[in-house]
């Protein structure tokens, strides 16, 4: 079950392994993978709970975008997205995919218009979500706090470890609460010269509600600006969970 943080450890210290004893090896691989435990196992939701996949099922959020460039300016859009469950069919490896549909428009009340198209498969053991044209683990399941895995597996971006934390806790986002989330930080680093912030919150048998991306670069081409958190470019997005339903 936990075969994507097994191989991600096991792919990192290949050349420790390599010259290692067998029983060494063993060690390693059953003590790295180790399941991490609960706080409520009779509660806990499944994983395939936080990917809604029943055809027809929407989300919708309200979406904020900061973009920061090097003349100073700053460019906010404000926008709705929503994203319906359109189809499911197999892929050529035979394994079940849903198509989910992106609409957009920019105000409440306008109609919808097509935006993009992404796909996702539930796996044994994971979730794999097709965003952009590339393929991204978006959880483990089950889900358990602290487990670590390689985002980045299927592509070929590099690897890029996310974490599971406040697993079956509650998030409320806007005006609304959710009872069980599990929240995923896919990197939440900060330096002197940028921030790379990027974090997905969960809510079972709704799906994703929360989203932030922070990538920004700071100032750094004189002492008197270093350390002062003066962005020379970047951008911000949140998005924010609006309403659910099915069409």
């Amino acid at each position: 079950m936990y075969f994507l943080s097994c191989f991600t450890f096991y792919k990192s210290n290949i050349v420790l392994l390599k010259y290692a004893g067998r029983y060494f090896m063993l060690f390693v691989l059953l003590g790295g993978c180790m399941r991490q435990k609960c706080d409520d196992c009779l509660n806990q939701p499944a994983g395939s709970a936080f990917f809604p996949t029943e055809v027809g099922r929407f989300v919708e959020y309200n979406v904020r975008e900061e973009a920061y460039t090097l003349d100073g300016s700053v460019a906010v859009r404000q926008y709705q997205l929503k994203e319906v469950v359109a189809e499911r069919y197999t892929d050529p490896t035979g394994k079940a995919t849903y198509r989910i549909a992106r609409f957009r428009r920019s105000a409440e009340g306008q109609r919808w218009q097509a935006d993009s198209t992404i796909t996702l498969r539930l796996l044994t053991d994971h979730a794999v979500r097709n965003e952009n044209g590339k393929d991204y683990v978006k959880m483990l399941f089950p889900p358990a706090e602290m487990n670590v895995w390689n985002g980045n597996l299927y592509n070929n971006a590099g690897e890029d470890n996310y974490e599971l934390k406040n697993v079956n806790k509650p998030y409320t986002s806007g005006t609304t609460t959710f009872d069980q989330t599990a929240t995923v930080i896919q990197q939440n680093d900060s330096t002197l010269v940028n921030q790379d912030k990027r974090v997905e919150v969960y809510a079972a048998e709704v799906g994703l509600v929360y989203r932030e991306r922070i990538q920004l670069q700071f100032c750094s081409s004189s002492p008197a600006c270093v350390g002062k958190a003066k962005i020379d470019f970047g951008t911000r997005q949140y998005f924010r969970f609006k309403t659910a339903g099915k069409e």
